[in-house]
């Protein structure tokens, strides 16, 4: 398989198929390098060598009714996390100065829970409301499930964005959750989509799950126009029902960013959890399929920090990408 050459023909408008992608995940470790600039080629059309600088704030940590078996803030996980309520607008405010003081352009609100309750929802609409006012940058909240009328109100706020990931396919997913299902899922992303919100979503890769698995997912993302795709990789929580899971080599890893770049090609394809964990020293390697990536660490687990994420960007020939503010 020549790989570029795939790129160029999705380029030219034929889009890849389902056994091509998951040759991807089956192609050897001799032709990961022609398969990440396959994957590069697509990256470069649509994105150049820009890199989009996320920062998450874990706004409500643990304590959560949701069973997800990855998730060390889930029911049953006994794993030594923080926990600590809703935090204040106050706080909330200072973590979205913070993340434009590290150049990201999402600064990303996110609590442990089914979803928002009314006085939850409050305090992130008026935080919103005010970094609006004061911070340059644009706003992403993951809050669980949303009902409409919950996804209007976001939206009217000035949230620019709504994550809600699927985490693995629709087959395997009864694998992962018990308490809420596949469905509930797509469900918050109709409604966070028909408010006006732009779509985030993504998945957890190494959970068990097969390469039709990852390809499933990838394609499910593709149908629901999806324009940001964080990628994820287990790194295994003590005290989850996941904690023995092995964790996927590096370039088991970056065989997945780049099939998720290949299926969707024009999408914003971000390096997330679990990045420093498995990839290891082939992190640079992953801005070859991906054009954005977490800084400052995850939920509940700490990254490499931004110093060293700025130097691996820049010194692997790409630039950080600055918010656009006309």
């Amino acid at each position: 398989m020549n790989w570029t050459s795939l790129a160029n023909e999705i380029l030219d408008g034929s889009p890849i198929t389902r056994s091509t992608a998951l040759a991807v995940l089956e192609s050897s470790d001799d032709d990961l390098l022609d398969v990440l600039q396959g994957a590069y080629t697509l990256r470069c059309h649509y994105w150049g060598r820009g890199v989009r600088v996320h920062v998450l704030r874990n706004a409500k940590s643990g304590i959560c009714s949701e069973n997800c078996s990855f998730c060390s803030q889930a029911a049953g996980a006994y794993s030594g996390i923080d926990h600590y309520m809703m935090q204040s607008v106050d706080q909330l405010v200072d973590g979205a100065r913070e993340a434009h003081k590290r150049n990201a352009v999402k600064y990303c609100i996110v609590t442990a829970t089914r979803g928002p309750s009314d006085k939850q929802l409050d305090i992130i609409c008026e935080a919103v409301q005010k970094i609006k006012r004061e911070v340059p940058i644009d706003i992403c909240t993951s809050l669980g499930l949303l009902n409409g009328n919950q996804a209007a109100r976001l939206a009217e706020a000035g949230v620019d964005r709504y994550n809600h990931n699927l985490e693995t396919s629709e087959r395997y997913y009864p694998e992962i959750c018990q308490t809420h299902t596949y469905r509930d899922r797509l469900d918050t992303l109709r409604h966070s989509k028909n408010a006006g919100m732009e779509m985030c979503c993504g998945g957890i890769m190494g959970m068990g799950e097969t390469n039709e698995d990852r390809v499933d997912l990838a394609f499910t993302l593709r149908d629901l126009e999806t324009a940001s795709i964080p990628v994820n990789f287990l790194d295994p929580r003590p005290g989850t029902p996941l904690a023995k899971s092995p964790v996927l080599s590096p370039s088991e890893g970056l065989r997945c960013l780049a099939m998720f770049r290949f299926v969707n090609p024009a999408a914003e394809i971000r390096i997330a959890g679990g990045r420093e964990s498995c990839l290891r020293h082939l992190q640079p390697l992953a801005l070859y399929p991906a054009n954005s990536l977490f800084t400052e660490g995850y939920l509940t687990t700490s990254g490499q920090g931004y110093n060293r994420d700025e130097a691996m960007i820049r010194e692997a020939g790409f630039v950080i990408e600055e918010l656009a503010t006309t």
